[in-house]
C-alpha cells in the first residue's frame, strides 16, 4: 500500500515550535517513503477556535514552503459527514445516548456506563461509544508497544458532545480514512487518544492504521509546549532558521541554511527515523 501521511493542527492557537516538529517529521517520512503528504485542520471545536488561527497556520505552511499533496481540508466543513457515520454507528448498536452531565460525573475518570442501557432519545444528548473488555495494542516504532484495555481505563467515550460538537476521536478517525491516510506521525501527548481510534476504526470496518509518536517539545517550566501554555508562535519570516532548529531537535543531520524548499529537500534526502530520541519528551528546553 502506498504510504500517505498528513499534519493535522487544530486552530486552538497559533502553530508553535512543537507544531513545526511534527510538520517536519510527518513530511520527511511520506516524502522518504515517496508518499503523499496532506494537511487538515481540525476545526470542529468550533468555540475553542483561536481568532486568526487558522490564517495562521496556512501563512507557516506557505513561509516554510510545505506543498501538500492535495487541497487543504478543513472539518468545520464536513460535519454532514460525520453526521452520516453516527447514523452507521447507531444502526450498528454501537453507540448509546448519555444524560450525564460532568456535575453527574464527578472527578471520575473512567465512566461506568450508566446510560448504556436506558436507551434514552439521541436528541440533545452526548453520544458514547461502547468498548469492549479487552486489551488494543499497537507497536509504535519510538515508543515501543503500547496496549490499552479501554474498558479497563476509560469506559465507553464521547464521539458527539450534548452541545452538538463532534469530538476529535471521531473526526479524525472518519478522515484519516476518507482521505487514504497508512500512517500516523504525530505527537506523544496523543499516545492515549490512539487505542479509542483504533477501537472506532474497528467498529467502523476501516484498516487499522501506522502509528509514531513524537518526542514533545517542553519549555522552561518542564510542560510541553503547547497553545494553552502560550507558547510562542512561529514566526513565517524566520522559517529557515527553525526549520534548521526543528531538525536539530528530531536529531537529524543538520541541514544547510538555504530557501526552505531546499532545505526541505535536503532533510527529506537525509531523513534517519531511527535518530530520532526514543522517548516522550525531549531533552532541550525550548519556547
Amino acid at each position: 500500500m502506498d504510504y500517505v501521511g498528513r499534519f493535522a493542527p487544530s486552530p486552538t492557537g497559533p502553530l508553535h515550535f512543537g507544531s513545526l516538529i511534527t510538520a517536519l517529521a510527518s513530511y520527511c517520512e511520506a516524502k522518504s517513503n515517496q508518499g503523499q503528504w496532506l494537511v487538515r485542520i481540525e476545526d470542529t471545536d468550533i468555540p475553542r477556535i483561536y481568532p486568526d488561527s487558522e490564517q495562521h497556520i496556512l501563512r507557516c505552511i506557505d513561509a516554510f514552503e510545505f506543498v501538500p499533496d492535495g487541497d487543504i481540508l478543513f472539518q468545520k466543513d464536513r460535519l454532514e459527514i460525520y453526521e452520516d457515520v453516527l447514523v452507521q454507528l447507531k444502526a450498528q448498536h454501537d453507540i448509546y445516548a448519555c444524560q450525564c452531565t460532568r456535575k453527574m460525573l464527578g472527578s471520575n475518570a473512567i465512566y461506568a456506563g450508566t446510560c448504556r442501557d436506558l436507551n434514552l432519545d439521541f436528541a440533545n444528548q452526548a453520544i458514547r461509544l461502547k468498548v469492549n473488555d479487552e486489551p488494543i495494542c499497537f507497536d509504535d516504532p519510538l515508543q515501543s508497544r503500547q496496549c490499552s484495555n479501554l474498558a479497563e481505563d476509560l469506559g465507553d467515550f464521547v464521539l458527539k458532545r450534548r452541545d452538538g460538537i463532534i469530538s476529535y476521536q471521531l473526526a479524525v478517525v472518519v478522515d484519516d480514512y476518507l482521505q487514504g491516510v497508512t500512517n500516523v506521525v504525530r505527537g506523544a501527548d496523543l499516545l492515549d487518544n490512539t487505542a479509542r481510534q483504533i477501537w472506532l476504526g474497528h467498529c467502523l470496518g476501516y484498516p487499522e492504521l501506522n502509528y509514531l509518536h513524537l518526542p514533545l517539545a517542553m519549555n522552561a517550566d518542564g510542560r510541553k509546549l503547547s497553545k494553552q501554555n502560550f507558547a510562542q508562535a512561529l514566526d513565517p519570516d524566520n522559517a529557515s532558521e527553525l526549520l534548521s532548529q526543528a531538525a536539530q531537535a528530531l536529531n537529524q543531520p543538520p541541514l544547510d541554511l538555504d530557501r526552505p524548499s531546499t532545505m526541505l529537500a535536503q532533510a527529506v534526502a537525509q531523513w534517519q527515523r531511527e535518530r530520532i530520541p526514543q522517548s516522550t519528551i525531549l531533552s532541550q528546553i525550548y519556547q
